[in-house]
């Protein structure tokens, strides 16, 4: 028997697809930390939090079939699925709709680790913090809310091409700041 601590997280995912359980409770370990932290920036309620957390890992082992073993991208897959599960929960009155919540991740994406993605997160930060609070704005109706570009401009009660604009300028603006330009 290996010791799971040592498995890279696609190795993990290998064992889930043979329903080892101690495969899902090692990424348990390793990710529910960060997973959690990111149910609670977009639900709050820390009732609500675990019980996301806990259908995140559920939905892992009853659909880790739909991950692609191609991309490899295990912490890009659980992010987007947490994300996704939590402003589902939120939009729909914690009426899940299930049919888009599983990632499908570009074969072009990067792969990247959680421990390399701990290792960014002070750029992350800092880059994120450099963007001015319409920017911010933005990008979190976009990403914690979940919001369309159309459903943004009616929050914000402005035309949909200015909110396109604006997103596009966060994004190349948190771009910018990430490469140092």
């Amino acid at each position: 028997m290996s010791n799971y601590k040592e498995l890279t997280d696609i190795e993990i995912f290998e064992k889930i697809v043979k329903y080892d359980s101690k495969a899902l409770e090692e990424l348990y370990l390793r990710y529910s930390p960060i997973l959690y932290s990111l149910i609670k920036k977009i639900v709050t309620d820390i009732k609500t939090s675990e019980e996301i957390l806990l259908n995140v890992f559920t939905t892992v082992w009853e659909k880790i079939d739909l991950f692609s073993f191609k991309t490899g991208n295990v912490y890009t897959w659980l992010i987007t699925l947490t994300r996704n599960m939590a402003v589902d929960y939120k939009q729909n009155n914690g009426k899940a709709k299930d049919f888009y919540i599983v990632p499908f991740l570009d074969s072009n994406i990067d792969s990247l680790s959680l421990d390399s993605a701990m290792k960014v997160k002070p750029e992350i930060s800092e880059a994120l913090d450099n963007l001015t609070e319409a920017q911010k704005y933005v990008l979190l109706l976009s990403f914690y809310e979940g919001l369309t570009l159309d459903q943004i401009a009616e929050k914000l009660n402005i035309p949909v091409s200015t909110v396109r604009a604006k997103v596009t300028a966060a994004l190349n603006k948190l771009k910018e700041n990430l490469l140092g330009g």
